[in-house]
């Protein structure tokens, strides 16, 4: 049996959270990164008795579509599979629905899921700092309970999930990062962009029309060049800041 983390994670933060609960399965786990463009995720081949937790965030209450095309790429082959949504604090809405859609398609055994909260990676204020120790210990019990009832024969297949079908339309966000004069041109940004939104010749530029506004740019450049209209972040923190008031509670699903 192997233990797998397959896991889409641009700023780190539903990394960390699946990191979590990973290492109770497992210390010696292996991690599959959604983010690459080089993996050829078609000869990734589990097995029956693997468990793998497969980690996404939450883009507007759905699973990003990258993450979706390369998930599709995977042969599950029944392996055991944890799904994990990690959202700013605002909602998750069809995260875990369609997440299990595309893992059964793809020949997963749905055992179980978790809900879990993430700093948001456009807004950072809100959820700022989590998944924080509290969090961690939660997201560990949840793991351990799941592991329990795997060694038990419990869990045999997972409940209903909150969420609908069809899934809630998402067209993306308006924010598109942009390089500013700090650029130096040293290509980290366009080597790290899970969407190839960033032209190799010109990393001061952004191809909207491929950018899925994960900020994973931002967070890799070492010279804090680039960055976000700063109106339209303000603009879209005064909208969120209802609905990411307040801390939001991580969820197990069984």
């Amino acid at each position: 049996m192997a233990v797998y983390q397959i896991v889409f994670s641009p700023t780190g933060g539903t990394e960390k959270a699946a990191r979590c609960m990973a290492k109770e399965f497992c210390q010696d786990n292996i991690f599959v990164d959604l983010c690459s463009r080089d993996t050829d995720f078609a000869a990734l081949l589990l097995k029956e008795e693997d468990i793998c937790l497969v980690a996404v965030p939450s883009y507007g209450g759905r699973v990003p579509g990258l993450a979706v095309s390369r998930l599709r790429q995977i042969k599950g082959n029944s392996a055991r599979a944890v799904l994990i949504a990690v959202y700013g604090n605002r909602a998750y809405e069809d995260t875990l629905v369609e997440l299990r859609d595309v893992l059964e398609e793809a020949g997963f055994s749905c055992v179980a899921a978790v809900a879990a909260v993430a700093e948001h990676s456009i807004m950072r204020q809100f959820a700022a700092g989590r998944p924080d120790g509290e969090d961690e210990k939660e997201l560990a019990g949840f793991a351990a309970e799941i592991c329990s009832g795997l060694d038990k024969g419990t869990l045999k297949g997972l409940s209903e999930l909150p969420g609908d079908r069809p899934y809630r339309t998402y067209d993306g966000v308006p924010m598109k990062p942009r390089a500013g004069k700090a650029c130096n041109r040293c290509g980290l940004c366009v080597r790290a962009c899970p969407a190839a939104a960033i032209p190799e010749k010109d990393p001061s530029r952004t191809d909207s029309s491929k950018c899925i506004s994960c900020m994973r740019c931002i967070a890799v450049c070492p010279g804090q060049a680039r960055s976000v209209s700063k109106a339209l972040l303000a603009a879209g923190s005064m909208k969120l800041k209802k609905a990411c008031g307040g801390r939001k509670e991580n969820e197990l699903f069984l």
